[in-house]
C-alpha cells in the first residue's frame, strides 16, 4: 500500500487547481500594488517603467492570458484617466489664475474710482452725508451715484443737507434738475420724507382711473405754482382735468391717420399677448388708464417737474416711474410687450435735433420689447424734411417693421416751422 502510495502519480487535475489559485493571488497582489501605486501619483511612471512587452505564463491556460490581458487593458484606462485628471487640473490652474487676475484688476480699478472721486470729479473734497452716502457704497465695490454728478457738487451737497433721521427737504425740483443734468443714479438718503397733512386713502379701482385725488393726498412743494389739483386742471389742462371730455376721448377713437385707439392697436396682436408695457412721458397716466381698462399694466414715466406728476398718477392705482432720459430704462431684455411714446411729453427722451441720442433712445426700446412687442409712436414731432431723410431710414436700422404709418403737417402753431407729426404703430420682429 505504502509503496502504491509513494509511487502514484500526481493528479494534472489537482495540479492545475492548485496553479490557478496560486496565479489568482498574484494577480490580486498586482492589481492592488498597482491600484496603489496609480492612487499615489507614482504608477503611471512605473507602469511605464517596468510593464514587459509580453506575457507568457501557462500557454496552455487561455483563461489566464484573458484575465492578463484585461488587467493590462484596465492598466492603460486607468493611464488614460490620470492623463485627463492632469489636463483637468491645469485647466482648473489657468482658470484660478485668471479669475485671481480679474479680482485684483477689479480691486485696482475701485481703488482708482475712489482717488478719482477725491481728486478729479469734485471741486473740493466731500464731508457730511456726501462723503458717507459715496463711501460706504464704494467700498462695497457698486457705484454709488452717476459720474455727470462731479460737475454738480454744489446742487448735490444740498441734496444731502439734512439732519440724519429726521425729515427730508422738500427738493423735488433740485432732485429733477440733478437727473435731468445726467447725476444718475442719485445717492440713497438717512431721511423720511413729509407725509401729507389728513391723508385720507385713495378711491378704489376702477373708480381710482377716473376720480381726481383730494388734495391732501400729496405736499404741495414751495416751488409748485399750483396748491391744489383744480389749479393744475384750469392751468395743464391735459393729464390732470380728468373730468373734461379731452383727457375722457383720448385714444377711444381711432381717424384712421394720425389719431390711434387703444384698441386698434391691441388689435395689431392675437387677444390677450399685450400684458404689460411702459408709456414715455406719459403725463398724469391716462394712457396707462385706458390700458389697464383693457387688462394691461403699464408704468407710466413721468416727473414730478412743476406739479405732483407721480403722485397724481399713483393715486389712480397706476404705477409712476421716475427716470432720467439719458438713463437705460430699468426693465430686463425682451420683456415688454408694448412700449407708448406719447407726441411732445416724449421731448425729453427721444428730441428730434439729436439724431444720435434719438437713435440711443430708440434701440433701448427695441432691446426692452420682446420679440413681436409693439412700439408705439404717437404724435411724434419732427421737422418735416427730415422724415425721409433721417427718421424713417433710422426706424429702418434699428430693425422696427411698420404695422401702421401715418405722417401729416402740425397745424396747432407749427405750420410756420414746417412742423409735421409721425403715428406709427411698430413691431420688433419675432425672428
Amino acid at each position: 500500500m505504502e509503496r502504491e502510495l509513494l509511487g502514484k502519480k500526481p493528479d494534472p487535475k489537482r495540479r492545475q487547481c492548485w496553479s490557478t489559485t496560486t496565479v489568482t493571488l498574484i494577480l490580486f497582489l498586482i492589481t492592488n500594488t498597482t491600484s496603489i501605486l496609480l492612487s499615489s501619483g507614482a504608477g503611471a511612471s512605473l507602469v511605464r517603467r517596468y510593464e514587459p512587452r509580453t506575457v507568457r505564463i501557462w500557454d496552455d491556460s487561455g483563461a489566464l492570458i484573458a484575465d492578463l490581458n484585461a488587467t493590462r487593458s484596465a492598466l492603460e484606462s486607468s493611464r488614460a484617466e490620470l492623463a485627463g485628471l492632469h489636463a483637468r487640473l491645469g485647466t482648473a490652474t489657468l482658470l484660478l489664475q485668471t479669475l485671481l487676475a480679474d479680482v485684483v484688476t477689479a480691486a485696482r480699478a475701485n481703488d482708482d474710482q475712489q482717488k478719482q472721486a477725491a481728486t478729479g470729479w469734485w471741486a473740493r473734497e466731500l464731508a457730511g452725508e456726501l462723503k458717507l452716502a459715496v463711501g460706504n457704497v464704494a467700498s462695497a465695490g457698486e457705484a454709488a451715484l452717476g459720474h455727470a454728478c462731479g460737475r454738480f457738487q454744489d446742487e448735490l451737497e444740498r441734496y444731502m443737507d439734512y439732519k440724519p433721521s429726521g425729515e427730508c427737504p422738500s427738493d423735488a425740483a433740485l432732485e429733477h434738475l440733478l437727473m435731468r443734468g445726467g447725476c444718475e443714479p442719485l445717492p440713497r438718503r438717512r431721511c423720511r420724507p413729509r407725509s401729507p397733512a389728513r391723508y385720507v386713502d385713495p378711491a378704489p379701482l376702477p373708480k381710482s382711473l377716473w376720480t381726481t385725488p383730494p388734495d391732501t393726498s400729496v405736499v404741495w412743494d414751495a416751488y409748485h405754482p399750483c396748491k391744489n389739483y383744480s389749479c393744475l386742471a384750469a392751468s395743464h389742462g391735459f393729464g390732470f382735468d380728468l373730468r373734461g371730455r379731452h383727457e375722457k376721448g383720448l385714444w377711444t377713437h381711432d381717424d384712421g391717420a394720425l389719431a390711434y385707439s387703444v384698441d386698434k392697436a391691441l388689435a395689431a396682436k392675437p387677444k390677450g399677448t399685450v400684458r404689460i408695457g411702459l408709456d414715455m412721458g406719459g403725463g398724469g397716466g391716462t394712457f396707462a388708464a385706458r390700458m389697464s381698462e383693457r387688462g394691461v399694466t403699464v408704468v407710466t414715466a413721468t416727473t414730478n417737474a412743476g406739479a405732483p406728476f407721480g403722485s397724481f398718477v399713483a393715486s389712480r392705482g397706476l404705477v409712476p416711474i421716475h427716470v432720467g432720459p439719458a438713463r437705460r430704462l430699468p426693465f430686463f431684455d425682451g420683456t415688454l410687450d408694448v412700449v407708448h411714446a406719447a407726441g411732445e411729453l416724449m421731448a425729453g427722451w427721444m428730441v428730434p435735433g439729436d439724431n444720435m441720442a434719438l437713435e440711443f433712445a430708440l434701440f433701448d426700446v427695441y432691446r426692452v420689447l420682446r420679440p413681436g412687442g409693439l412700439f408705439w409712436l404717437d404724435h411724434f414731432v419732427f421737422p418735416g424734411a427730415q422724415l425721409n431723410a433721417t427718421y424713417a431710414p433710422m426706424l429702418d436700422r434699428v430693425g422696427f417693421r411698420k404695422l401702421r404709418w401715418n405722417a401729416g403737417r402740425k397745424l396747432d402753431g407749427g405750420a410756420k416751422k414746417n412742423e409735421w407729426y409721425l403715428s406709427a404703430l411698430l413691431e420688433r420682429p419675432m425672428t
